[in-house]
């Protein structure tokens, strides 16, 4: 189950999955962690076992029902035990988004992403040479809702 982290930013377990999300920009944590802060849309929730955080998911709901997700991260040693996937899930299952949208600059990011159902896009190659990936999760509607 997710749970709100905004009142735990600066923490030293929040910090920790931050520097992990922000993958080559551990110095960008302060201004990261301001921008959750001040910015109402911006949401930062946490999945915690035993009272353990084990992974983190930062997003913005978008005014066409969206969410995209800004960071997401899990404690080296628990990766590849599915709280990434378990956190996707409750953000669809929860929030209940029309579409699910991250982008990376991170080859290995986007297998994620395209291993979990999204559909990955080449962006082409941003200022520095690095080529970015948008990733795409439509959220298919129930039959009734048509």
């Amino acid at each position: 189950m997710l749970i709100d982290l905004k009142h735990l930013l600066g923490t030293p377990e929040v910090n920790e999955l931050m520097t992990y999300a922000l993958i080559d920009e551990p110095e960008s944590l302060l201004h990261t962690s301001a921008e959750y802060s001040e910015q109402t849309a911006l949401q930062l929730c946490g999945w915690e076992e035993e009272k353990l955080l084990l992974g983190l998911v930062g997003f913005e709901e978008t005014e066409d029902g969206s969410l995209v997700i800004r960071h997401i991260a899990v404690l080296p040693e628990n990766r590849g035990k599915g709280y990434a996937r378990g956190m996707i899930l409750e953000l669809l299952t929860v929030r209940q988004p029309r579409y699910l949208l991250a982008e990376t600059e991170d080859e290995v990011s986007a297998d994620f992403f395209r291993s979990h159902g999204f559909m990955v896009y080449s962006l082409g190659e941003n200022a520095a040479g690095i080529e970015m990936f948008r990733c795409v999760y439509e959220v298919e509607e129930s039959e009734d809702e048509e």
